[in-house]
């Protein structure tokens, strides 16, 4: 047996988990403790980990593997008995909720910086999930970032590395390493929950599909599942191999970063059906033959046919949605008569409407979908819930999309990023603009009448926990919406998301470009806040 060698440390400044962990550049992780630091920090602020089962894994971003060995380590030492990891240190995020729930575990760690970029100059991150598999509440990452800030050692063992490329069980002083099939529980928890017999059913009739990988995670498990099981053409993956650097690109499945695939779709011999998922595979985007759905639309459209697919089939007791997403979820819930909740962005918030079985799917407008199956969003569950609805209903995806604006009226929606604003600029502005707010019910704003302007708060409607400052919003008499937010998945600077909609009753008015059609609202949106005034952008960085 190895000693357990007690380093001692002192704290780093900002090590605050944000929505989705702590995340911060490859170079602030590879500083000396301060991995160990965060780590020392969950073990000591979530109870029960001795003799524990523990899930382990990322998304093969740059530093990846060095943190593992590092994190194995330190769970030997710090009294866990089993590690679950991933083959090659790979699992995504819904396939490690996936693990922790399906081997009833103590909780996982998840290395990850979602969909921003990777490589030695990237970014890197890191959370915890508890044991429901989903990210951990505001109580657990409080008390982790309250010890980080006082934190004065960590203990770990000086082991040798672990074959994290070789299936099977590793004993580390004591504690089990257990090297697993990344796809396995996944795929098996899927084949639940789909008529995979209809989805083969469907590429052995013709139906082509693409999907972009792009470079990340979610590659194996989609070779696996898409062609290996379900029979897609080969090659229908692309960008299937998971690199630390994503291949040099933006690992975000949207129009701008996912251009391999949309220019497919939208090309002279288009596939059926395109989709895309990120960094950590817990994101899509869906395409169909030259028709791109919204992530709020596509939401809208799970939701209305969810019994098509056997694991909805007895129907849903309800949809969340995050504040900014399109209201397209409500419309489709009240055609259900089904409740429809609105919360803050973040997925730690559904946590507790799927814990109490209030509601069964979720979304969120920035990619990302999902239900009670695994506690966070699902990219790859959401392309196999679109695959089976195709497959039920023998419609296109864009008849899917046509028959939600039918029946709910189609809603406009985009939204416009401003990446990289200085910090202090962006606070200003939202200051500012918060500052406002009293003084614009009533008034008339680009010829439209404000019915409301708030700073959004939420109450939990199950645990009673509170969340306020979450976003501004001002509505108006015709439905139109715009909201503003700062965005808190970066690393560097501030990116301010202006969301902006408006419904469309009028059948003869849906085919409109969605920028034109929104024309006059994003003009009042800029004009309410001066952000070409106050940033000197004169466009968006990118418009989804």
């Amino acid at each position: 047996m190895s000693a357990i060698r007690v380093v001692p440390t002192t704290p780093f400044e900002g090590q605050k988990p944000g929505t989705s962990g702590l995340r911060k550049k490859v170079t602030v992780f590879r500083t000396p403790r301060y991995l160990e630091n965060f780590v020392q920090a969950i073990f000591d602020s979530v109870p029960g980990r001795q003799g524990a089962t523990m899930v382990l894994g990322g998304d093969g971003r740059f530093h990846n593997t060095a943190a593992i060995q590092t994190i194995l380590r330190m769970a030997a030492a710090n009294g866990i008995a089993r590690v679950l990891v991933g083959q090659n240190g790979l699992l995504s995020t819904p396939g490690a909720s996936c693990v922790i729930r399906a081997r009833q575990a103590w909780g996982g760690i998840i290395l990850s910086a979602s969909h921003n970029p990777g490589g030695p100059d990237g970014d890197f991150g890191i959370k915890f999930n508890p044991s429901n598999g989903g990210p951990a509440p505001e109580r657990i990452t409080d008390a982790i970032y309250e010890r980080t800030q006082t934190i004065g050692e960590y203990c770990i063992l000086d082991t040798p590395e672990v074959d994290l490329s070789v299936l099977g069980e590793t004993d580390v002083d004591g504690m089990v390493v257990e090297v697993i099939d990344l796809v396995a529980d996944y795929a098996a928890l899927m084949e639940t929950l789909f008529d995979f017999d209809a989805i083969r059913a469907l590429f052995q009739g013709g139906f082509r599909m693409c999907f972009d990988a792009m470079h990340a995670v979610t590659g194996p498990y989609a070779t696996e599942i898409l062609e290996n099981r379900l029979g897609a053409a080969k090659g229908s993956v692309i960008n299937g191999v998971p690199l630390d650097d994503f291949g040099e690109g933006h690992p975000d499945p949207n129009l701008v970063h996912a251009h391999d695939l949309v220019a497919a779709l939208f090309g002279d011999d288009a596939p059926d059906m395109g989709a895309a998922s990120d960094g950590d595979g817990d994101r899509n985007m869906i395409l169909g033959r030259r028709f791109y759905v919204t992530p709020s639309d596509s939401l809208a459209v799970l939701t209305l046919n969810a019994t098509h697919a056997p694991g909805y089939a007895r129907g849903i007791a309800g949809v969340a949605r995050s504040m900014p997403t399109s209201r397209a979820a409500d419309r489709a819930a009240e055609t259900l008569g089904i409740p429809c909740f609105e919360t803050p962005t973040g997925w730690k918030f559904f946590g507790t409407l799927l814990d109490a079985g209030k509601a069964t799917l979720c979304g969120e407008e920035s990619f990302g979908t999902g239900s009670d199956h695994v506690r966070e969003k699902d990219g790859l569950w959401a392309v196999l819930f679109w695959l089976n609805l195709v497959a039920a209903t023998g419609k296109t995806v864009e008849e899917l999309v046509r028959d939600l604006w039918r029946q709910c009226g189609r809603i406009y929606y985009t939204r416009h990023d401003y990446e990289d604003l200085p910090s202090g600029q962006a606070d200003t502005l939202m200051a500012d603009l918060r500052a406002s707010l009293s003084g614009l019910f009533g008034t008339v704003q680009g010829g439209r009448m404000v019915m409301l302007a708030d700073d959004f708060a939420y109450t939990d409607p199950v645990d009673g926990s509170t969340a306020a400052k979450q976003g501004v919003r001002v509505l108006f008499e015709d439905g139109a919406r715009i909201v503003y937010r700062l965005s808190g998945t970066g690393t560097a600077g501030a990116t301010l998301r202006v969301y902006i909609e408006r419904p469309e009753d009028d059948p003869a008015r849906q085919d409109l470009e969605t920028q034109a059609a929104l024309a006059d609202l994003i003009a009042t949106a800029d004009a309410l806040a001066g952000i070409q005034a106050r940033t000197g952008r004169d466009s968006p960085t990118v418009i989804t």
